[in-house]
C-alpha cells in the first residue's frame, strides 16, 4: 500500500462545494449587507460555498447596525427567503425587502413577481460591490487557502471599495 503524504499548508481545509445553475463550484461565499442610498459596504461574512444564504441574514443585519440611523428595510435576494428570515425582520421591526421565491407546489402570484422586480431595481447597488470586486480584485477566486485569510483580504477591498464610493458621495 502506498501512501499519498498531503501538505498541509496546499490544502484548503475551509472551503467546499456547490452547484450553481447545474455546475458544481469549489471555493467560498461571500454575504454583504450595503446601504442602498450611497452604496457603502456595512459588513460582509465569508462562508464555505455549500453553506446556504439565509442562516446569515440575521448576521449580516446586526453586523450593520453600527451606523447612526437604524435599518429600515432590508432588501435581499432569493436566497434569503424563508420564514425565519421574515420573523427575525418582524421581531425587529424591520420591512421585510426579501425577494420572493417560488416552491414546491406554490408558483409565484403576479403580485409577487412584480414585487422580486420592484426590490431587484433597489438591489443593484448590492450587486454592484460584487460587480467590482469580480472585475477589478478578481474576487471570484479566492486568494488564499484558509478562511480567516480570504475574510481579512474580503475586508481590505469592502475598505477600499467604500473609499472608492466615499469620493464618488463627495463629488
Amino acid at each position: 500500500m502506498r501512501k499519498l503524504r498531503l501538505f498541509k499548508d496546499n490544502i484548503d481545509l475551509d472551503s467546499n462545494w456547490t452547484v450553481e445553475n447545474n455546475k458544481p463550484h469549489f471555493g467560498l461565499k461571500e454575504h454583504a449587507s450595503v446601504d442602498t442610498r450611497y452604496g457603502f459596504v456595512l459588513t460582509t461574512e465569508m462562508t464555505p460555498a455549500s453553506f446556504h444564504d439565509s442562516p446569515f441574514l440575521p448576521l449580516c443585519v446586526a453586523g450593520s447596525c453600527h451606523t447612526n440611523n437604524p435599518i429600515k428595510k432590508v432588501f435581499a435576494d432569493k436566497g434569503y427567503f424563508g420564514e425565519k428570515n421574515r420573523e427575525f425582520l418582524s421581531l425587529n421591526q424591520i420591512q421585510d425587502g426579501i425577494m420572493r421565491k417560488a416552491t414546491r407546489g406554490a408558483q409565484l402570484t403576479a403580485n409577487e413577481i412584480e414585487r422580486n422586480k420592484a426590490i431587484s431595481k433597489i438591489r443593484y447597488k448590492v450587486e454592484q460591490y460584487f460587480w467590482i470586486s469580480h472585475l477589478h480584485h478578481h474576487a471570484h477566486r479566492a486568494r488564499f487557502t484558509r478562511l480567516i485569510k480570504n475574510a481579512l483580504d474580503a475586508l481590505f477591498r469592502q475598505l477600499a471599495f467604500n473609499l472608492f464610493r466615499g469620493t464618488k458621495v463627495l463629488a
